[in-house]
């Protein structure tokens, strides 16, 4: 299904003419060297383009001949490689292998260009005819960029201010030789169902974080205990030549666009519509991220999101996009030279919008007004499931891959989300905007207690008598006691965790101490005051529990989050009417 699917968009990219044709792929060169009709090496030329900040230069790419996947053996590419195969430099320290990737380089150049009548393919084998490794390195024209010529940098031709690549009659030798038929067995394609030879190997995937940057694999058999029937390597797995170029094109294709590529824990996220329509990633990345001004506003993400969902069509950039189109969601993970699939999501986009609406729709709640997020995206949620002060920063993988899957599908939120917001509040003492909106979104999504869905709720709740959350708001009028009478408010660093998860042994204490604090202030303040604790005492109908359990204390804290928001929000106000 995935393999398939990517096919599919590879082929609705090819009718756009997006993407590279069969044979061909977009590779990073940093040099061309010139020669001229004798095949002598006469300059190098840079080929490096400033990056996107241009602060630096970075390789530019070019569509070419596409690279084989190498191992430890020894395969030359066509008119692209790096500077052992083209000039028999390296810094590996085993000069008789760099002659044989210099000597494979001569074999399969001379092989496709020695019987075509063009001065620029007869002048590259003069070239690979000619060439001295064994002088190579004093040669002056790679004396300052020798560094990179050591460490694989990218090299193609050039000849008479063209190309190599570009030149018709070369390229026509390429793509015969691409084309041609495979030697072995017939066998059932498993993704177009053609009788073809299957791919050995197919071409590597680049760009998924944390693997290696040489590329990896998303189907591979190196081992004789995951080999049947005497086959090997993806003979295991039939899939044709052009299937196996087609699925990892259209996904090295993803991966290189890296505005449309999330990373949630150690996954790469990439995203795609069936009709390859570009817009849907954009409005989808708009949606996940949270909004960007300069983009999308918070509006015009909220009023989007409810017209896909009411599915209606909505105008990008002069493309209509249809809350009906397939859209596909895929996760990957490293693992060592091959990539696991930590994720695969099918869905209309309309549905996809809409769980995505559903989950900011709970987590809505009233800010601190220290954030600056309106809409929360994922990594700042999993951001506050972790240490600030640890060397690693970064969630839970396994915690990220099924939080994302959850928001994604409906699902339940994982335990362990709300498991280690509630470990980081016990440890910070302190609960941000980012830790109350996952504590009301977990409960509203995993929870079906009546109770919660009164208390659940964007702003303070002033009518609900459900003691955790009553019990909650007096801390933070307990709290703010102390702060009026000493000016400071060592209650929340002592007792909150223990009053949260504990009220029948802290809150006679701290109630003791809020007496003490009370007959500090002055007349009309200690009236404000007392008045505000009979009330919310009035509301308690029952005796302290002795425990609250996890879900309990996630609603003391909402009930402590929402009436710590209020009294921020009328303080000016409040302090104004007790002085009067």
């Amino acid at each position: 299904m995935i393999l398939q699917s990517l096919v599919n968009y590879y082929e609705a990219l090819a009718q756009k003419g997006e993407i590279s044709r069969p044979g061909w792929a977009k590779v990073k060169v940093s040099y061309a060297l010139v020669i001229d009709e004798n095949g002598a090496l006469i300059s190098v030329l840079p080929l490096k383009v400033p990056d996107e900040n241009g602060k630096k230069l970075i390789p530019r790419k070019f569509e070419l001949p596409a690279p084989v996947k190498r191992s430890v053996g020894i395969e030359a590419n066509f008119l692209c490689d790096n500077a052992a195969y083209m000039l028999g430099i390296d810094n590996k320290g085993k000069p008789e292998r760099t002659i044989q990737c210099f000597e494979a380089a001569k074999t399969l150049h001379q092989s496709l260009l020695s019987d075509i009548n063009d001065l620029a393919a007869k002048s590259l084998c003069k070239f690979f005819e000619n060439w001295d490794i064994s002088s190579a390195r004093a040669n002056p024209l790679f004396s300052d960029i020798m560094d990179e010529l050591e460490n694989g940098a990218n090299l193609i031709f050039m000849f008479d201010e063209k190309f190599l690549h570009t030149n018709p009659e070369i390229a026509q030798a390429w793509q015969t030789f691409y084309d041609g038929e495979e030697e072995g067995e017939k066998m059932c394609c498993l993704i177009t169902g053609k009788s073809v030879v299957p791919a050995a190997t197919h071409p590597a995937i680049k760009g998924v974080y944390g693997a290696q940057s040489s590329g990896a694999a998303l189907v591979s058999f190196n081992a004789a205990a995951y080999c049947s029937f005497e086959r090997t390597q993806n003979i295991n797995s039939p899939i044709g030549k052009y299937a196996a170029f087609a699925y990892t094109t259209a996904l090295n294709h993803l991966l290189s666009d890296k505005k449309h590529v999330k990373h949630s824990g150690d996954t790469s996220i990439v995203y795609w519509a069936e009709d390859a329509e570009a817009q849907y990633q954009d409005v989808f990345s708009a949606f996940f991220d949270g909004g960007d001004e300069n983009i999308m506003s918070n509006d015009d993400i909220d009023d989007f999101m409810k017209k896909i969902v009411q599915g209606n069509s909505i105008n990008w950039s002069g493309i209509p996009l249809n809350p009906d189109n397939k859209f596909y969601i895929l996760g990957l993970a490293p693992n060592a030279a091959r990539l696991s699939v930590r994720f695969f999501l099918v869905d209309s986009f309309g549905n996809f919008v809409r769980h995505l609406k559903e989950h900011y729709d709970r987590l809505e709640i009233v800010s601190d007004n220290r954030s600056k997020w309106k809409t929360i995206p994922l990594w700042v949620l999993l951001r506050e499931t972790v240490n600030k002060n640890a060397s690693d920063k970064s969630p839970s993988a396994q915690m990220s891959g099924d939080t994302l899957r959850a928001i994604l599908t409906g699902a339940f939120y994982p335990a362990t989300l709300y498991q280690q917001t509630q470990l980081r509040i016990r440890a910070e003492r302190k609960i941000s905007y980012e830790k109350a909106a996952i504590i009301k979104a977990y409960l509203m999504r995993n929870t079906d207690n009546e109770d919660y869905k009164e208390v659940l709720q964007v702003d303070l709740n002033e009518q609900t008598t459900y003691q955790p959350y009553v019990l909650g708001r007096i801390f933070s009028v307990l709290e703010q006691i102390q702060e009026k009478a000493s000016g400071v408010s060592s209650i929340k660093d002592k007792y909150f965790i223990s009053a949260c998860a504990t009220p029948a042994v802290v809150f006679p204490i701290i109630m003791s101490l809020a007496d003490k604090h009370l007959r500090k202030l002055d007349g009309a303040m200690r009236t404000y005051f007392a008045k505000q604790l009979t009330e919310l005492t009035s509301m308690i109908t029952k005796s302290y529990p002795a425990h609250h359990n996890l879900y309990d204390q996630g609603i003391f804290q909402l009930g402590y989050y929402h009436q710590t928001q209020k009294r921020y929000a009328k303080k000016d106000k409040s302090e104004t009417t007790v002085n009067t």
